[in-house]
């Protein structure tokens, strides 16, 4: 089977299971279970082959045959993880299957050496500051035989690894193109390539391989880079065209949708999920952070026992079990079981995010610092870790360093109110009140979830004396949440109707002013406020009955100092006319 000859429509559904169930065989012989389980689980999601179109084995070689035995020696061997021993029956090995069986050998030799050598001697902060000893050795000699074009599409991938491992990445992005070009059908290849990609434009400037494969993993960057209309798009028309089954697919357009906050989405894609797959681990932790969001202690404790007797050594089942101890309020525990995941996988994304998150809570914030960082170094993409810096540094009261971390947050996730937010609070302590009126804003016109962005403008106004455009925010942040029919904060909504009474007071229009006064009779803490505010009203009446002329849809004055925050001019009418 010509692994290079694909092609990039969907149209031959049978031809596609047939290269699937190839390359699951290819990878499974070179010990590469990851991509072997990622194929496999793609293909069972298309329909059954005949007997005569089930695809046939690959033909033995002459270097194969010669190697056979050592090869299979040395494959059992690898399977019980005695990895030198495996490279030492491989070495002379001739065969393009032995040699990269060789060469992964002694990598993976290393690599457990190196987890051997910090599991015990050092905690979780400290284990990216052992390396493994044996890629500077494997880079000469996969280099050596990469500039004689000896590398097949394994090989090339293994190289592409080693490089990365060296912090090599722009030869390692080059490699991993060489090696999809090879081996197009080798998920593990396109994987690797998906964590060095950095924005869109790098993603464009990829010479890919044109085939179907290359829609799984645009779809994928597009989740990774935040791109998620455009990934879900691209989810969708994966399963209209066949693989409608397929539990990779559901997996990745629940963590969309959890990328997006569409949470109520996200947990009915896992559940489903879960109803097709129960035992399924990968995941998992990701929907534990959704169940931790949505405060389900039931539901979170009922996945955390369940992974428990399904792997409890797993590193999803330490977060969810972490995330599990954190919504009860036991940081410490929480923490403990993220370390024990850092022990299993020092790259755990998540795990270091959350485990910052932890020592936040803690009080602890040098060792949240630590935490995030590492995750930075994991993926510079994660934006929660670019976040969590930057709330750090706001407890330390540093905000240059804020704004800068804030910023990188705000990159990742330009859309999410939450760091235009912070953005704006960091202005606002630098006295960078334009830019801080600009945050806010535009948190409000991107859709915002906290309901809190008109109310920090309208504060920020208030600061500045700038009365018309402070009464615009209040009014716009009133109407928003009792539109919403939304449980805020009684005393934020009563502090903007106060406020609203007493400019529509001083403006003259007392029917406005009027029936805030009487909407601030509805909370406590400024009922008598109110009751003073009637009381004022009713005595300016009583002196001189004049009817308010003013148009409500007009602006309340002609100020026009100034312009800087764009308003909406909305009738103080409607904003009383909901009742929260």
């Amino acid at each position: 089977m010509n692994m290079a000859a694909l092609h990039s429509e969907f149209g031959d559904l049978v031809q596609i299971k047939k290269q699937l169930l190839s390359v699951t065989w290819l990878c499974k012989e070179r010990g590469l279970l990851q991509s072997a389980k990622w194929a496999s689980e793609l293909a069972f999601a298309l329909d059954p082959l005949p007997k005569h179109a089930l695809p046939l084995p690959n033909p033995f070689s002459e270097q194969d045959i010669q190697d056979l035995d050592a090869l299979t020696l040395a494959k059992s061997y690898f399977d019980l993880k005695e990895y030198d021993r495996a490279a030492y029956f491989l070495k002379g090995c001739t065969s393009q299957k032995a040699y990269f069986l060789y060469m992964y050998s002694r990598y993976l030799s290393g690599e457990k050496k190196k987890d051997d050598e910090t599991v015990d001697s050092l905690g979780p902060l400290e284990k990216g500051q052992v390396r493994n000893e044996a890629l500077r050795e494997l880079r000469v000699e996969l280099s050596k035989k990469h500039s004689a074009g000896e590398l097949d599409g394994f090989a090339l991938y293994l190289y592409g690894v080693v490089l990365r491992k060296l912090d090599l990445l722009k030869e390692a992005v080059e490699v991993f193109v060489e090696a999809i070009h090879a081996l197009p059908l080798h998920w593990g290849a396109w994987q690797e390539l998906s964590n060095l990609v950095t924005n869109i434009e790098m993603l464009k400037s990829l010479s890919l391989a044109d085939c179907w494969m290359k829609d799984f993993f645009l779809a994928h960057m597009y989740t990774e880079l935040q791109m998620i209309k455009e990934a879900l798009q691209k989810y969708q028309n994966l399963m209209d065209a066949g693989f409608t089954k397929s539990t990779y697919i559901i997996s990745q357009m629940a963590v969309a949708y959890h990328n997006i906050r569409d949470i109520d989405q996200a947990v009915a894609l896992f559940n489903k999920l879960r109803e097709h797959d129960p035992y399924r681990i990968d995941n998992m932790d990701t929907f534990s952070n959704l169940l931790y969001v949505k405060i389900m202690k039931p539901e979170l404790s009922y996945l955390a026992h369940t992974l428990v007797e399904i792997d409890k050594y797993r590193v999803e089942t330490c977060c969810v079990i972490g995330n599990y101890y954190s919504l009860r309020s036991q940081h410490e525990k929480a923490a403990l079981y993220f370390q024990r995941a850092l022990k299993l996988n020092p790259r755990c994304l998540s795990a270091w995010t959350l485990m910052g998150h932890e020592y936040m809570e803690m009080k602890n914030t040098s060792a949240a610092i630590q935490a995030y960082r590492h995750a930075i170094e994991v993926n510079k993409r994660d934006y929660r870790a670019w976040y969590g810096l930057g709330q750090t540094y706001e407890i330390l009261k540093m905000p240059f360093y804020c704004l800068y971390y804030y910023r990188k947050a705000h990159q990742l996730r330009p859309n999410d109110s939450r760091m235009l937010i912070a953005l704006g609070e960091s202005y606002e302590k630098l006295s960078q009140t334009a830019e801080a009126k600009k945050c806010y804003w535009r948190a409000y016109s991107v859709g915002d979830v906290e309901k809190m962005a008109l109310l920090k403008l309208a504060k920020l106004h208030e600061q500045l004396n700038e009365n018309d455009e402070a009464a615009q925010s209040y009014m716009l942040y009133t109407q928003d949440v009792f539109s919403c029919r939304e449980q805020l904060e009684h005393t934020e909504v009563s502090t903007a109707l106060k406020y609203l009474g007493q400019h529509y007071f001083k403006n003259k229009l007392y029917d406005e002013a009027s029936l805030c006064a009487q909407r601030c009779c509805d909370y406590n803490d400024a009922r008598e406020e109110g009751k003073a505010l009637l009381r004022q009203i009713s005595q300016v009446r009583d002196q001189a009955e004049t009817p308010s002329s003013c148009d409500v849809f007009a602006p309340l004055s002609n100020n026009n100092n100034n312009t800087t925050t764009p308003v909406r001019r909305v009738s103080p009418l409607n904003v009383i006319s909901f009742t929260p």
